[in-house]
């Protein structure tokens, strides 16, 4: 979905960013904005207490509540997905590739026949 908010924005944005956090985002309050995904979905209480204030610094309290929520219904969008045995369908692998191939998000998958 970034990808695609990004395009319909005209915002240049760096998809490797996702995956190596040595690659800067080019969105303001991108690092900020990664570090608190990765930081909710760790186990960390302190790192996240602390990615929430940076984040909430760097796009005010409207933005952070709003990567939240995103947050929260990626994860269980995912997690149903995921005990139902959803595959993911042929248009959407192919409209990924680009983004597949750029984040090397593939090495994450695990996939069983």
């Amino acid at each position: 979905m970034l990808s695609w908010s990004a395009e319909n924005t005209g915002r240049i944005w760096d998809p490797r960013s996702i995956t190596d956090p040595t690659v800067d985002p080019l969105l303001a309050g991108g690092r900020q904005l990664v570090a608190f995904v990765d930081a909710a979905h760790g186990s960390d209480g302190e790192s996240l207490v602390a990615a929430r204030a940076a984040l909430r610094e760097a796009l005010g309290d409207e933005a952070t509540v709003d990567a939240a929520a995103v947050i929260g219904n990626f994860n269980q969008m995912n997690r149903l997905a995921d005990a139902t045995g959803v595959p993911v369908g042929p248009g959407s692998m192919r409209a990924s590739q680009d983004l597949r191939a750029a984040t090397g998000i593939e090495r994450f998958y695990a996939h069983t026949p």
